[in-house]
């Protein structure tokens, strides 16, 4: 259960602000192993598609980079701590790593998964936030659903 800061009065009660965040931690979690599995696939992508998957996955994971630390302030903002160790994040992540070196098809089916997790995670937290008016976290999971079926959309395409 995620420590509240009990002396805030931003308007949402503290057992919603606890829920909010506890969501947003998964969604951080979810975020940072998208990022890291992303990451890597950059720096180890071989084959015919190399330069265009390598520029993607570039792409792709200095955004998630950034969404680590949009996502950890504002579970900061609700007076929450933000998880931040390799521990804490597989405990808390649905996005699944790796335990082998797949081959650059391997790898867009697995960034696909991944987002596609992401975004369920971050489906599952907007119910509260839009039940208690908590609108700059709907907006925080409007904006990261977008982008992440997008990205889901580009990789399928690859695919196909």
């Amino acid at each position: 259960m995620t420590t509240i800061d009990l002396n805030m009065d931003i308007g949402i009660d503290e057992d919603d602000r606890r829920e909010i965040a506890d969501g947003l931690s998964r969604l951080l979690a979810d975020t940072y192993t998208l990022y890291l599995k992303t990451h890597n696939y950059h720096w180890n992508v071989t084959g015919p598609m190399f330069r265009t998957l390598h520029l993607m996955f570039e792409e792709q994971y200095v955004e998630l980079a950034l969404a680590v630390d949009q996502i950890a302030e504002r579970i900061r903002a609700l007076g929450a701590v933000a998880p931040g160790s390799y521990r804490e994040f597989a405990a808390l992540s649905s996005v699944v790593e790796d335990d082998d070196r797949p081959d650059a098809t391997e790898m867009i089916r697995r960034l696909v998964k991944g987002q596609e997790s992401v975004v369920r995670t971050a489906r599952s937290v907007f119910a509260v936030a839009e039940r208690v008016s908590d609108e700059p976290t709907a907006d925080l999971l409007t904006q990261r659903m977008q982008i992440h079926e997008k990205t889901a959309w580009m990789l399928r395409s690859l695919l196909a």
